[in-house]
């Protein structure tokens, strides 16, 4: 049978995601974000979820809406005081959301390690900062290091610019940002593109993410809402 990944519809996309999942969400801030999908979880159902992301959301759609409907239960965050972050500092403040504040980098690097295999790491970022308490230490070369533990999950949600039958993926400018290595380390990989191409059309040197990292592909192009 040929390969065919995509998806006839938003159901079908998230369809197995499951209660106590943990979700890798791509995007910088609203750059790269797949949008639809989030609408889609929200209409999925699945709960008490462990979401890691770059930022905390905005306003009171998407992953914001999603923590307003008390579906998550902890936030693996870099920036979880964005523009306009009420949701979540409301959540957190009444002490309804769990916080874990991860550097940027750090972030990146746990996410990569789960795609490459790797159980943890040691970097300097974060020495001697709260964010090292209770972390194992160690010195390299006479400076201090902090052990980190790779970031593997259940489901990640991510954005591609171009997508073949295959699951091949290229994306667009800051697009890219956390969403390639995002579909590398999750169990399920479920993808929304702005554009098909046809198998053979790639560049093979375009291709970012291949398509043995990905599971799901839905296409919705910019700008149309979400498909249920």
């Amino acid at each position: 049978m040929a390969i065919n990944k995509f998806v006839r519809d938003m159901a079908e996309a998230m369809a197995g995601i499951k209660d106590g999942s943990t979700v890798l969400l791509g995007g910088f801030g609203a750059v790269g974000q797949p949008n639809q999908l989030l609408d889609g979880l929200i209409e999925q159902g699945a709960k008490d979820l462990t979401v890691a992301v770059n930022n905390a959301g905005s306003g009171r759609v998407g992953l914001a809406r999603l923590m307003e409907l008390r579906r998550v239960r902890k936030l693996i965050c870099t920036f979880p005081r964005s523009r306009d972050p009420v949701v979540f500092e409301t959540l957190y403040k009444a002490g309804e959301i769990e916080l874990e504040i991860t550097p940027q980098g750090t972030l990146a690097q746990r996410i990569q390690a789960a795609g490459y295999g790797m159980g943890a790491f040691y970097t300097a970022t974060a020495v001697g900062t709260p964010i090292a308490r209770g972390k194992e230490h160690r010195e390299f070369d006479g400076r201090e290091m902090v052990l980190e533990y790779a970031l593997k999950a259940d489901v990640a949600l991510i954005e591609a610019w171009q997508a073949d039958r295959w699951g091949n993926l290229t994306y667009k400018d800051a697009g890219r940002n956390f969403n390639p290595i995002m579909a590398q380390a999750a169990e399920l990989t479920i993808v929304q593109t702005q554009h098909v191409v046809e198998l053979g059309d790639l560049n093979p040197e375009h291709i970012v993410t291949p398509g043995i990292f990905v599971d799901r592909v839905l296409h919705i192009p910019y700008g149309d809402p979400p498909i249920f």
